[in-house]
């Protein structure tokens, strides 16, 4: 048995989700293998080849993976899929490997297995179902088992300590379907939102996008990243990359702080897997204070300042 990895990164490093995938199928067992599909992307090989466990790496390298775009990182792995003999397909349950994995089970003609937070054997899983109120195990059935992993179910391996050998592989032709024409990137120096250790997420409460600086305050304080729920978002207050919900990101760090948020199902689906949660919100009566370790009824724009001068 082999599995097979889609490597999430930047042609330079691995994104931290790639590691907890790799937990994920050395639960499943077998032979691991990495696949980096980029331009120039030898730094992102090379970091994959010192995840201990992994067997081998396989490189794709090609122009039109500089920026890749689903259809062509799809048709590549499918094609190493047909000739290696894999097993299982695995991907982390990123932006990216949401956008692959499912064109892979397509052009495969499987089942797609989303987002599992266990593994009960090499073909049965589990996942969330209705906002993360369920758990549905779900068995797999095709030969060939297409998988996206969600990371907070799974610890994330070590980056170093392995050896394994980087095979250069041919990527698939350019299918010319999709094609990446321009990127508008958002540069912080926060930690990036899916991997902070603390999160510190603002909601409607907050009244506007002036008042997230009190926010950023705080995070300063705390070296955190800065989410959001999707209220805030939708208001205009700050960008939709800093939203953590059922629709947005999923994180689990080990402190998230919840301010001005009331606890919608949606947005409890995306964190409340978090080791410690602190809500501070002026409604006793919010929902958020039912998963909270601790909570703090009151006016945020008083305690808020008061908590970032106390951390100083």
């Amino acid at each position: 048995m082999a599995i097979l990895i889609l490597a999430d990164h930047d042609n330079t490093s691995l994104k931290p989700a790639t590691l907890n995938t790799v937990t994920a199928a050395q639960k499943i067992g077998g032979d691991i293998h990495i696949l980096v599909a980029g331009a120039n992307a030898g730094a992102a090989a090379q970091a994959a080849a010192s995840i201990p466990g992994v067997a081998k790496v396989l490189h794709a390298d090609a122009a039109w993976l500089a920026a890749p775009v689903a259809e062509n990182v799809a048709a590549t792995m499918v094609a190493l899929a047909r000739a290696g003999g894999y097993s299982h397909l695995m991907a982390p349950a990123t932006g990216f490997g949401k956008n692959v994995a499912p064109r892979v089970a397509a052009l495969l003609d499987v089942a797609q297995v989303s987002e599992i937070i266990a593994v009960d054997a090499p073909d049965t899983f589990v996942r969330p179902i209705y906002a993360g109120s369920a758990f549905a195990t779900v068995q797999a059935k095709d030969p060939v088992v297409v998988i996206t992993v969600r990371a907070t179910g799974f610890d994330a391996a070590p980056a170093s300590g392995g050896s394994a050998p980087v095979e250069a592989v041919a990527a698939a032709p350019d299918t010319g379907l999709a094609k990446v024409t321009g990127q508008e990137l958002t540069k912080s120096d926060r930690p990036e939102l899916t991997s902070a250790r603390v999160v510190v997420s603002g909601g409607r409460g907050l009244g506007n996008g002036e008042n997230f600086k009190m926010l950023e305050a705080l995070a300063e304080k705390l070296n955190a990243a800065i989410g959001a729920s999707r209220a805030a978002v939708d208001a205009g207050y700050v960008p939709n990359d800093t939203q953590v919900g059922q629709t947005g990101k999923i994180v689990a760090p080990d402190l998230y702080i919840a301010v001005g948020i009331s606890g919608a199902i949606q947005h409890l689906a995306g964190m409340k897997d978090s080791k410690v949660i602190v809500a501070i919100n002026k409604d006793p009566e919010a929902p958020i204070f039912q998963i909270a370790d601790y909570g703090l009824v009151g006016d945020l724009f008083e305690l808020v300042p008061q908590l970032t001068a106390e951390l100083g």
